[in-house]
């Protein structure tokens, strides 16, 4: 009997040790599973739609300010335009993003965020970026639009920042503002407001861009290396991590758009985007983002290395 129960013990110590790390490892896959069929559901989606620009009204009484906008934009979006190629069990304006699932605060790698209601508490960079250089300016802006939500059928919910104003990208080889290329932004939980609420294990993002033959990127992030590097150490760096890559141009622009939820993020992400023989890097600071001037193959950046 005393060699039974030392026996037993031994085997609840065991397992109590293990036992977690064997249910954190089911959870990673289960949710790496949910995420690459959530983004293969949206890519298609995104894909039947003509244009992505154009939907809900955002108007502004100059006289009053933001807090007098009329504010139909993401939810018209949702209803009018993803709930035609996409299923959709419950929508939800930006007063009542929690009625949808949306958590209160996420979980960051090193702090607990309230959730962004809105553009500019999500990047202010989109509502507003200027920027001049050699006597060439560029600027964006645009008014405070607030986020909608809705639920699919599969139990994912999302939170929609939507820009009515996107356009296509520039037929352009120097430096340009990326803000007006985003079209949409989708903050997704993939158990609603159930646990852990953590980026990159149940919660992450989707970025749809360009306001015609749009592409949906939704890269996670993986590690941010410490030494600047030039392009091809950057490329070699990603590599030696499991899966891992550089992002390329549209991932890039979806950090940038997301780095609320990044502290650790460069202020250069070198992409994988390559014009002739030299590399892009978007160039993130307090003032703008922007895909910058051509940069030559001996430009330095700290290598910011992402999974699909």
């Amino acid at each position: 009997m005393a060699e039974i129960l030392l026996s037993l013990t031994i085997i609840g110590v065991v397992a109590a040790i293990t036992l977690p790390s064997l249910t954190g490892n089911i959870n990673e896959r289960t949710w790496n599973t949910q995420r690459k069929a959530l983004y293969a559901r949206f890519s298609q989606a995104i894909a039947l739609m003509p244009a992505l620009n154009g939907y809900g009204t955002l108007t502004e009484d100059s006289s009053s300010g933001a807090d007098d906008a009329v504010d139909t934009v993401a939810e018209t979006f949702v209803t009018s335009g993803l709930a035609k190629v996409l299923k959709i069990n419950n929508i939800c304006d930006g007063e009542h993003l929690e009625d949808c699932g949306i958590t209160s605060k996420i979980t960051t790698s090193n702090s607990v965020v309230s959730f962004p209601q809105n553009w500019q508490e999500l990047n202010p960079l989109m509502i507003s970026a200027s920027f001049t250089q050699g006597g060439t300016s560029w600027s964006h802006s645009m008014i405070n639009s607030k986020a909608a939500a809705f639920e699919t059928q599969n139990g994912e919910s999302i939170a929609v920042f939507y820009n009515p104003y996107c356009r296509q990208e520039p037929v352009i080889l120097n430096g340009y503002i990326v803000p007006p290329l985003v079209c949409a932004n989708f903050i997704y939980d993939l158990n609603g407001s159930k646990g852990p609420n953590t980026v990159g294990k149940d919660v992450g993002f989707m970025t749809a861009l360009y306001s015609s033959d749009s592409q949906v990127v939704a890269p996670v992030l993986e590690h941010v290396g410490s030494d600047m590097v030039v392009f091809a150490d950057a490329n070699k760096y990603c590599r030696t991590l499991d899966n891992a890559r550089l992002p390329n141009k549209e991932e890039a622009i979806a950090m940038f758009v997301n780095k609320k939820f990044y502290s650790n993020l460069s202020n250069f992400i070198m992409t994988t985007s390559s014009p002739g023989l030299a590399n892009r890097i978007i160039h993130i600071d307090q003032n703008i983002a922007m895909l910058g001037v051509i940069v030559k193959d001996s430009a330095t950046a700290k290598p910011v290395c992402i999974k699909r």
